[in-house]
């Protein structure tokens, strides 16, 4: 019995999926901002009239941008396609959103439930500094360029051993 547990404890602490994490973190990630980019351009009428005034934008030019950093954001994170440039965008508009979320709070930031919606900001930021620092991984159409320009340019594959 005792080997069975320490044959099963190592099978489950001992090997690591990064490859398939980074992947699944990439497709989470980019179907909820995908989610969020389509829902605001479904609802367009209605959003911009009461969508905040970004950089001096109208709020309909800034509802475009943000929709637009949404959707291609999130379909390059997806992708893996110039991965880390492409989580910049969205990271820097949750910092806008986090920004008026509580700038414009009715109640102080102490007091906010765990409900607030200010969290969602954080919690994406988050994500995004996480895919900056560890990059696309294997699973990625980053990781087969790379590959590709290593192979025409006739280098070894070892510059590749860290992703």
């Amino acid at each position: 019995m005792k080997n069975i547990f320490k044959q099963a404890y190592i099978k489950t602490t001992g090997y690591s999926y990064t490859n398939m994490g980074r992947l699944f973190l990439r497709l989470f990630v980019g179907v909820m901002l995908m989610q969020f980019g389509l829902r605001q351009w479904i609802g367009f009428d209605g959003y911009s009239s009461v969508f905040p005034s970004v950089l001096g934008m109208e709020p309909s030019v800034s509802l475009i941008v943000m929709i637009i950093i949404e959707m291609v954001s999130s379909l390059f994170i997806m992708a893996g396609f110039c991965t880390r440039l492409m989580v910049l965008p969205p990271f820097v508009a949750m910092i806008f959103c986090e920004y008026y979320l509580l700038h414009r709070a009715h109640e102080a930031t102490y007091m906010m439930s765990w409900s607030n919606p200010a969290y969602l900001p954080v919690m994406f930021m988050g994500i995004f500094f996480f895919i900056l620092l560890v990059g696309p991984g294997k699973i990625s159409v980053d990781y087969f360029l790379s590959l590709h320009f290593i192979h025409s340019d006739n280098e070894s594959e070892s510059e590749l051993e860290e992703v």
